[in-house]
């Protein structure tokens, strides 16, 4: 049975977005497996693990005993689930998956039980800071019959204007929610009227009002027909989840900041939300995300993984083989890739008609071209995005 001989995280950057990938090596000349680690804003911390802590725990043991050595990389710190432990064991976890598929000779959904689907319909982000704008990019997509889209006047809490803010204080990304919940209700108003009602609207409120206000943000969307609201509550306050869905028929979609199942137990079975939205690397890999998937479907709630611009196409391939398998799918985010990364890692799911397929090589079908990746260099930085900021001055949820 082969073996890991080796372990190394891989840290590029091809589109300006730290990404990190795991390789794991085995005894087998030729034979190894890529896994997402993804943690854009801690990289350093998460390759430490991996390159310090994972990689001499786990040497010679065997490859096949994936869930075995899931729990082991889980258990040896002591202190579990936290984002950088959790991602740097998905790392491992993927790359495991990866070599199994290939030691089978088959894409790692045939491990799950085979295809409920045979492509895989996805979303797409429109941000514009003018109504024209976002009409203009919604239909650029439409003409790829992209019919899927998420909608932002201006990204996460809306354009800022005639803030007041206290002179002295500190820097940040300012908005304000009341502006923001009112230029959002004209946007979907705007894009309803221009395209009607067949076009599938997505919106993120990313945590960025108080309980109140998101329940009456979500009540006023509810008559334009949205395919969920996503992340109308931060995870600290998820207790208001059962007052929202009491109060609006709007589907509700929440998960990316998850790293505990305690954090989505009852959420799911509950009924509170209608789409798991998980960052897979977050909670530890391919290996938990499918238990979720599973779990998830037992009580009508509909995955639909965490897709941006900070998951590597490792991460993105994983997204694309849980899909294609799990009944309960509900719907892929898919970022939208530049030439660059296409070019660093070969074998990326393909995209046409509004469905992304897999290639249907062994393990994930995706490689890496290590020498291309070292082009382009990881930059470490202090993250800005995050220092959200109320009118006043007060820090808030990013």
């Amino acid at each position: 049975m082969p073996v890991i001989k080796n372990i190394k995280t891989i840290l590029t950057a091809p589109e300006g977005i730290n990404l990190i990938v795991v390789k794991v090596e085995t005894d087998q000349e030729g034979l190894y497996g890529l896994g997402c680690a993804t943690f854009a804003y801690r990289e350093l911390a998460v390759k430490n693990v991996v390159d310090n802590y994972l990689k001499p725990l786990l040497i010679d043991r065997d490859v096949h005993k994936i869930e075995d050595l899931w729990h082991l990389m889980h258990n040896n710190a002591y202190w579990r689930n936290g984002g950088i432990t959790n991602n740097a064991i998905s790392g491992v976890d993927m790359a495991l998956w990866d070599i199994k598929g290939k030691i089978a000779g088959l894409p790692v959904y045939q491990l799950l039980g085979g295809k409920s689907r045979e492509a895989v319909p996805f979303y797409r982000h429109v941000n514009g800071t003018t109504l024209s704008d976002i009409v203009e990019k919604i239909e650029t997509f439409k003409k790829q019959n992209i019919n899927h889209v998420r909608i932002q006047w201006g990204l996460y809490g809306g354009i800022p204007k005639d803030l007041n803010t206290p002179p002295n204080s500190e820097p940040g990304v300012y908005s304000n929610p009341t502006q923001y919940m009112l230029d959002t209700i004209k946007m979907f108003e705007h894009i309803r009227k221009h395209f009607g009602d067949e076009l599938e609207l997505i919106h993120d409120i990313h945590e960025r009002l108080m309980p109140s206000e998101a329940i009456y943000l979500a009540k006023k969307l509810e008559k334009y027909r949205l395919f969920f609201l996503e992340d109308p509550l931060p995870i600290e306050q998820v207790a208001w989840l059962e007052q929202l869905k009491s109060q609006t028929a709007t589907p509700i979609a929440i998960g990316e900041l998850f790293n505990n199942p305690l954090e989505w137990t009852d959420l799911i079975k509950n009924r509170l939300i209608d789409f798991i939205r998980i960052h897979i690397s977050q909670i530890g890999g391919f290996t938990p995300a499918r238990k979720l998937a599973v779990f998830a479907e037992q009580f009508g709630i509909r995955t639909a993984w965490h897709g941006p611009g900070d998951v590597s196409p490792i991460g993105h391939a994983a997204n694309v083989h849980l899909s294609l398998n799990s009944h309960n799918f509900g719907m892929l985010e898919w970022w939208g890739f530049s030439d660059a990364i296409y070019e660093v890692f070969p074998g990326m799911p393909i995209v046409k008609d509004g469905y992304i397929y897999a290639n249907n090589k062994p393990g994930f079908g995706i490689d890496i071209n290590e020498t291309l990746a070292k082009k382009y260099p990881i930059k470490t930085r202090v993250t800005k995005w995050t220092q959200t900021r109320l009118p006043d001055g007060t820090l808030v949820n990013p």
